[in-house]
């Protein structure tokens, strides 16, 4: 009968550790990649959709993969690879910012390669049709540091029949009124859902948004804690975290 040292156990029991360390980090790797992403919420462009504090997962390979898909996002090629679907109105995607690619925005494709878009008196126009919207209940803003405000909601329906809700201010800004904007062959017009907070593609900081520049769609919020609270102090879990929130679908 043979026995094993006190040492080589400890030896062997560290070696498997790191082993199952460095193999955990190739599997999350391999997920981040080519599965799903996490992003976390840091503005108010898109509510009442998503909030401040919401952490979601975005699918990567819904509408193939760019460089873009990649960890620290090597040019090592152009263009989508296994692009067998591409983006459809109403989707909420994140894309990096042409202006900018190391930042990331989220927001609601609106218009598709060749649409005609622009908002007229605040009521979005596609192809020269407004788009179908009825007032809904009012959102109750409350942003931290400030009291509690109530903003006007739409219920709007793209002409593919997906529904989603708006945030309004009553009063007329320069983003209400448009000019036409003609979407090129292969890029999107991308919208905040919350229509006087967001800079999107009504804006020259924004612009249109090739395909090569979008990471995923978004998917699932699976976690998410009120705006001024940190995800890691679980101490403070029971009172900081929108529990409703968590496990729902993006839409």
């Amino acid at each position: 009968m043979s026995v094993t040292s006190g040492t080589k156990r400890k030896e062997g029991g560290l070696g498997e550790f790191i082993r199952l360390l460095v193999h955990a980090g190739i599997i999350a790797l391999v997920i981040r990649t080519f599965f799903f992403q996490p992003f976390n919420i840091p503005s108010g462009s898109m509510k009442a959709t998503l909030l401040v504090g919401d952490y979601l997962f975005v699918s990567k390979y819904s509408y193939g993969y760019s460089h873009y898909s990649l960890p620290l996002s090597p040019n090592l090629f152009s263009g989508r690879i296994g692009a067998f679907s591409k983006p459809s109105r109403g989707d909420v995607v994140v894309f990096r910012l042409p202006k900018d690619d190391s930042t990331d925005y989220i927001k609601r494709v609106i218009g598709l390669p060749g649409d005609k878009i622009q908002m007229i008196d605040g009521v979005l126009h596609i192809n020269g049709q407004p788009v179908q919207r009825e007032r809904v209940d009012d959102f109750i803003d409350e942003e931290e540091g400030r009291r509690p405000v109530r903003v006007r909601r739409w219920k709007e329906t793209l002409p593919n029949g997906v529904s989603y809700t708006t945030l309004d201010l009553p009063y007329n800004l320069q983003s209400d009124n448009t000019e036409v904007y003609e979407v090129p062959p292969d890029n999107y017009f991308m919208m905040g859902d919350n229509r006087h907070n967001s800079t999107d593609s009504r804006f020259p900081q924004v612009g249109y948004v090739p395909f090569e520049n979008i990471v995923g769609r978004a998917q699932l919020i699976f976690f998410s804690v009120y705006e001024g609270e940190r995800a890691w102090e679980i101490w403070r879990w029971p009172f900081s975290v929108r529990w409703g929130r968590l496990f729902t679908l993006v839409r």
